[in-house]
């Protein structure tokens, strides 16, 4: 990601799985505002602290907060896992400026993994991982869990899409395995076979 004195023109996939929302919202929030080009994936893995009956009451009490006169004008009560951590990346840029909304639209989140990312390269944020930020035993609950007992109705789909997903990346890495074990079979049969010859091919560099 960018240190801050410059600007990487690559984007950067982000693996939300069990990081803290707050944490990893605040990182990313700078990283945009320096310029840099985001991914969020798997945003229902994302974690909050406190239990669950906590986070739902909160959000209970969040929801009803509303313009009397005409509430369609705001605020808007996002129950998607997504939309939530792109609400709090916004909550901590200042959107209404040119500048933070150029920072904003570099920011893309998903819940899953969909195509193309489940084939690039994914990242984490040690950071805002759980297991270095919250305290061993502290209650915790996952936004995707949430955002399903809050009215989000893609849980159980995205979890689905996302065992066949896995299974999809299994097979692959079982193919990979396989690919890279025949090709050291096959240079050490090469070895054996040039025997002295290596020698001769040393110095040319092969």
């Amino acid at each position: 990601m960018v240190s801050g004195s410059g600007i990487c023109t690559r984007r950067v996939v982000v693996d939300a799985r069990h990081h803290m929302l707050g944490r990893l919202a605040s990182i990313l929030a700078k990283e945009l505002l320096n310029g840099q080009r985001v991914v969020v994936v798997r945003c229902e893995e994302i974690c909050l602290s406190g239990g669950l009956v906590r986070q739902k009451m909160k959000f209970l009490r969040f929801l009803r907060k509303r313009m009397n006169t005409k509430p369609s004008h705001g605020p808007i009560h996002f129950r998607a896992p997504a939309k939530i951590l792109w609400r709090t990346i916004r909550g901590m840029i200042p959107h209404k400026t040119k500048r933070g909304a150029a920072a904003l639209a570099r920011l893309k989140a998903y819940e899953g993994v969909p195509p193309p990312y489940d084939k690039t390269k994914r990242m984490v944020i040690p950071d805002a991982l759980k297991v270095l930020r919250l305290q061993a035993g502290h209650k915790y609950c996952l936004l995707g869990r949430l955002s399903k007992e809050v009215g989000w109705s893609h849980y159980d789909i995205i979890r689905e899409l996302e065992d066949k997903r896995k299974q999809r990346s299994q097979v692959a890495y079982e193919r990979r395995k396989q690919l890279a074990r025949l090709r050291m079979k096959a240079e050490k049969a090469a070895e054996e076979k040039l025997g002295s010859q290596l020698n001769i091919l040393a110095p040319l560099k092969y």
